[in-house]
């Protein structure tokens, strides 16, 4: 990991090219039952039904992944990742070319049925073949009862959550790098409860909760709703996130007591970010990180997403690192560095920590401490 760090480093001031990521978000389909107040990808496809069959088939997936190099962290997005159904075959190509460590993919929970058979062949395939690897799945939960399904715009979704939740549960014995997670995305509509939904979480046991704020990205094509919470009150309401999880630091494995030591280090990284609107620490977007869409575009994020897209894949022969090494891509970067934009996204953010000494220092001490 240190000499991709010292590269990426290098890289971002110009010195070096920068080499392949080592952090790769995938979302393998805008397809979603969801209708969420904080989203807007469910309605590509009410508007554009056409665009369902311009979707990346596995085989295109396949000649993607083989010109890629080895990656640290593969996170599966979407839309509503396990409505894809070849989703087990995609994680397959990924551990052949990729030999990602540690794979996470979210769920809304609505087809529990579906998401827990899928889960059930994912684990026995990784068991078999890939035992080290670390596969995380995280039902979404942003509120309790109705006001979950409120948020989320489904009816019924809390308990399909809870239902869900329990099989994932019940299927980690057979595979200790299983973890069955929860996350909640954080806006305007649950700010003011989120120590009220913390403690929940904590009722139910899961190995980690996780929370992200709702932010405008242009992936989601929620630019123009008002979904952000005001920093004050975001600040507020991770105070509990953060007591919670010093108090539970000790009793956890070293994976997890890592994840939660980054963890405290971002939320008040993010509190800083919405704040003082720049990028407090120097973001490695398009560097370390890269965003692949279900159409075959490379972003460096998903918050520029189509905005300042790297390019289509399609365009370049599938030859990710021709359009990772393009002036296109370069062009994006220089945006980056620029400070044109600034956003506390938790995937780039724990990436940028990795690249910033003082922040590793927190970390080290949070885990000690």
């Amino acid at each position: 990991m240190l000499p991709k760090i010292i590269r990426y480093r290098l890289a971002r001031k110009k010195i070096i090219p920068c080499g392949l990521p080592i952090n790769l978000t995938f979302s393998v389909t805008n397809k979603c039952q969801s209708r969420c107040r904080t989203c807007s990808i469910w309605a590509i496809y009410e508007k554009h039904p056409e665009k369902k069959n311009e979707e990346l088939t596995i085989d295109e997936i396949e000649k993607i992944f083989r010109s890629m190099g080895h990656i640290y962290i593969f996170n599966i997005s979407g839309g509503e990742p396990f409505l894809r159904p070849d989703i087990a075959e995609i994680i397959k190509l990924a551990c052949k070319y990729l030999s990602p460590g540690i794979i996470h993919i979210p769920t809304n929970a609505i087809d529990f049925e579906l998401v827990g058979n899928k889960t059930r062949q994912i684990i026995d395939f990784l068991k078999s073949d890939f035992p080290k690897t670390h596969l995380t799945v995280k039902p979404s939960l942003d509120h309790i009862g109705d006001k979950h399904d409120n948020i989320r715009g489904v009816k019924g979704n809390f308990e399909k959550v809870m239902t869900l939740f329990n099989r994932l549960k019940a299927m980690q014995p057979d595979f200790p790098n299983f973890h069955a997670e929860l996350g909640t995305v954080i806006s305007r509509w649950n700010v003011s409860d989120i120590e009220e939904i913390a403690a929940f979480v904590t009722s139910l046991a899961a190995d980690s909760y996780r929370n992200e704020i709702a932010e405008q990205r242009f992936e989601m094509f929620n630019t123009k709703n008002s979904i952000t919470p005001e920093a004050e009150d975001y600040e507020k309401a991770i105070k509990y996130f953060v007591s919670h999880i010093r108090a539970n630091m000790k009793n956890r494995l070293f994976f997890l007591r890592l994840t939660n030591a980054f963890r405290l280090v971002y939320y008040s990284l993010a509190v800083q970010i919405l704040k003082e609107k720049r990028q407090v620490i120097p973001c490695y977007a398009g560097i370390s990180n890269a965003h692949l869409s279900p159409y075959g575009d490379v972003w460096a994020c998903c918050t520029l997403a189509y905005e300042k897209s790297m390019g289509n894949l399609r365009d370049y022969n599938y030859s990710f690192k021709d359009l990772w090494n393009s002036i296109q891509a370069d062009t994006v970067r220089n945006d980056i560095y620029s400070g044109t934009c600034s956003c506390p996204l938790a995937n780039q953010t724990y990436s940028n920590m990795l690249m910033h000494g003082p922040s590793l220092v927190k970390v080290l001490h949070e885990m000690i401490k």
